[in-house]
């Protein structure tokens, strides 16, 4: 059995508000102790979007009576926001900033708007940005201008890892993700997938893509899933929306890495607690750990998870590591494919609920 801290992903998608039927604040997170994560950060483009206080209370409320394990909640940057939005900095875990397609209405556009909130935002609180291209080359301009650190979402191509490799070589406040699916999956898998369930944003990118996240490892500060879940109906339909489940999956893919000693235990540390509690200023959850069975094959089969989705992108893989038992403040939330934590028990780790708590 191999024992460590409890994991955090920066980057999910739970779907509550407005879109329940493909996941909510509960199935989601017992998807995540499911996975061995702890803690999950959870983004702001919902139905309604994020952008206000009350849009984010109501997002809250749901979290408050339903998550399993703790959390945090992004607020989105948008158009009609500039000048409000910094004043619930201390209710979220960060600003995210949408600069390219994504699912949902958040596309940020506005030049103006987007310099508007990098100056606005609390110098001391995180900014995520999905930059892409030249789009990614703009906001670490931007950002060094407005002399603040800015986060990149799921980073999936050589010349983005490069570029964020040449600004931390010149001292930019820079910090990067990147996802299970760029690292395991390519283009050449889309065949495979189907049309509408490889859509994803970032794209599934070529196989020299995704060779250089792996040569650049050192420059990648923390593992995030993206998990973006959506109905089988949905990604087989006219219309199929960007987006995988992944909160499941992570771990083990992680610990083929291990076997294959392309990653240490280290490694995923580093990546999975040490790297996301460090860029967005996370408390250290006490008395948390996981127990996992480390060289556990098995089949992945999305009717035996957690997630409301019920389809993966991993289907049918072997993956090593069983999660049996997730331990939460010193309660036994996980144990042996069963959710043992009470609905709601999971803590807002934003720093005004910590702060009140």
């Amino acid at each position: 059995m191999l024992t460590l801290p409890g994991l955090i992903d920066p980057h999910v998608h739970l779907r509550e508000p407005g879109a329940t039927h493909k996941e909510d604040f509960a199935s989601g997170t017992a998807a995540a102790l499911a996975g061995g994560y702890t803690a999950v950060l959870a983004m702001p483009n919902t139905q309604p979007p994020l952008i206000d206080s009350a849009s984010l209370s109501q997002a809250k409320d749901a979290a408050r009576a339903k998550a399993y394990c703790d959390y945090a909640l992004f607020l989105g940057a948008g158009v009609d926001n500039v000048s409000t939005a910094h004043d619930l900095a201390p209710q979220t875990c960060g600003l995210k900033l949408y600069l390219d397609q994504t699912y949902g209405p958040l596309r940020l556009d506005d030049l103006a708007s987007l310099i508007a909130h990098l100056r606005a935002w609390p110098h001391g609180r995180p900014v995520a940005a999905h930059a892409e291209g030249r789009s990614l080359a703009a906001v670490l301009l931007l950002a060094a201008l407005t002399e603040r650190p800015v986060h990149i979402c799921h980073v999936s191509r050589m010349e983005e890892i490069l570029l964020i490799r040449a600004a931390k070589s010149k001292g930019l406040p820079v910090t990067c993700e990147v996802t299970p699916h760029h690292l395991f999956l390519s283009q050449d898998d889309s065949p495979r997938l189907g049309a509408g369930r490889a859509e994803v944003r970032p794209r599934l990118a070529s196989l020299v893509d995704q060779q250089a996240l792996w040569d650049n490892m050192d420059v990648i500060d923390c593992f995030a899933t993206d998990h973006a879940p959506h109905t089988p109906a949905e990604k087989d339909g006219k219309d199929p929306p960007p987006g995988f489940p992944g909160l499941e999956t992570a771990l083990g893919l992680f610990l083929n890495a291990v076997h294959e000693r392309r990653l240490t235990i280290d490694d995923l540390i580093a990546r999975m607690v040490d790297g996301p509690r460090r860029v967005f200023g996370l408390s250290s959850q006490p008395e948390t750990r996981i127990e996992v069975d480390r060289d556990a094959l098995w089949e992945v089969r999305a009717n035996e998870m957690q997630s409301r989705c019920r389809w993966t992108p991993f289907e049918g893989m072997q993956i090593r590591g069983r999660v049996r038992s997730v331990t939460l403040r010193g309660k036994t939330a996980f144990a042996d494919g069963t959710v043992l934590a009470a609905p709601g028990s999971g803590v807002d780790l934003c720093p005004a609920c910590q702060n009140s708590s």
